[in-house]
């Protein structure tokens, strides 16, 4: 996909209704107060030996998430990152994380958040990869302010 077909599939992620119950497709994933897509997916590396395969997806795909991120600064301003490790931690040791944080924790370190104007939500881009021979993924996510603590009506 072109950076202005995932520009779009964004646009319309920031403003779709959250789902009232949790659903998992071929696309992504969403429940109450969250959604989840996959903007790009590598190809496994379950035969990727010397890690070349690898290092082109993952430079492919951060080239990607880079152009994408810098076209969502100029709409929303700068964003700030997000550390995921905390999260996971906190899920492994049986406390609730909302979600999209809990899923994304278990697949990525962390990610660009940008707080959606007037929206009481915020939008982030993330790249993350499960286990190291899955593929990698380009994460679009969308959640209420509240899972961040996030003061959306202006940093």
């Amino acid at each position: 996909m072109t950076i202005e077909e995932h520009l779009s599939t964004i646009d319309a992620l920031a403003v779709q209704p959250f789902p009232e119950e949790s659903y998992a497709d071929f696309s992504g994933n969403g429940g109450p107060e969250h959604r989840v897509r996959d903007l790009q997916v590598s190809r496994d590396f379950w035969d990727d030996d010397d890690g070349l395969a690898w290092a082109a997806a993952e430079a492919d795909m951060r080239a990607c998430l880079d152009a994408l991120a810098a076209r969502l600064t100029t709409r929303w301003g700068k964003a700030f990152f997000v550390d995921l490790g905390p999260y996971l931690i906190a899920g492994c040791e049986g406390e609730i994380v909302p979600e999209p944080l809990d899923f994304l924790s278990q697949q990525v370190v962390s990610m660009q958040v940008w707080p959606l104007p007037d929206s009481g939500r915020w939008l982030a881009l993330a790249l993350g990869q499960a286990d190291k021979e899955l593929p990698l993924v380009l994460f679009a996510a969308v959640g209420q302010a509240s899972a961040l603590d996030l003061d959306v009506s202006g940093r």
